[in-house]
């Protein structure tokens, strides 16, 4: 298992671009890791076309993309036909995807999902999504089942937050879209808060405490 701010494993990948080492292909960039359980799957086929539409969008920021599941580089192959003609794109599939055939990464990094088997009734990788900085460390990482597509569109509002807050003394609330308003660091003290957020405002509460600070974004 990897933990928040733990340097991401440096594995071997064998992907449909080529063999890599994983710290290599990531190079100076961010870089999103997302699996799933099975090539040749619905749920799975709108999701890595969607991907390939928004990859212009993860471009701008910096982002590196890499699919993986325990199907071998052969079917990713033939499914990426698939979901090019989903998608009615025929250009060049944007992305690698990783293949994981023995499920060594899938051990490792915590993606199995034990609800979900093949034919052999061997378990399947989940729909996990791990952000990863340029300094190779574990930004972020969220599960979700087989049985629910994933939100790539919420994926890049968390970017946007991971990408200005590792900057910014600020933290993002609730529902928070790029541009938006922040929250000022509780950590940050008030001379300093007034100094850097010249704008920002403190929302009175019960309890008195000015811990509810609220600054326009920091550019």
């Amino acid at each position: 298992m990897v933990n928040l701010g733990d340097v991401f494993p440096n594995f071997d990948a064998k992907t449909t671009h080529g063999d890599f080492k994983f710290h290599d292909w990531i190079g100076d960039s961010w870089a999103i890791l997302f699996s799933h359980p099975a090539d040749y799957t619905p749920v799975c086929t709108t999701e890595l076309g969607r991907v390939t539409k928004l990859v212009p969008e993860f471009n701008k920021r910096g982002v590196k993309l890499i699919a993986l599941s325990c199907d071998n580089v052969e079917s990713h192959k033939g499914w990426i036909e698939d979901i090019k003609s989903y998608m009615k794109d025929q250009g060049d599939f944007p992305y690698p995807i990783i293949s994981d055939s023995d499920r060594s990464l899938a051990v490792s990094l915590g993606m199995v999902d034990p609800a979900e088997k093949d034919a052999a009734g061997l378990p399947l990788t989940c729909r996990a999504v791990f952000i990863i900085g340029p300094d190779k460390k574990l930004k972020l990482s969220m599960l979700y089942p087989a049985t629910t597509g994933r939100n790539f569109t919420e994926i890049l509002r968390v970017v946007d937050s991971l990408q200005l807050t590792v900057n910014q003394k600020v933290a993002t609330p609730a529902d928070w879209v790029n541009g938006g308003d922040c929250m000022v660091l509780p950590t940050i003290k008030e001379d300093e808060a007034a100094k850097l957020f010249p704008n920002h405002k403190t929302i009175p509460v019960p309890s008195k405490k000015p811990y509810l600070r609220i600054t326009p974004q920091p550019k």
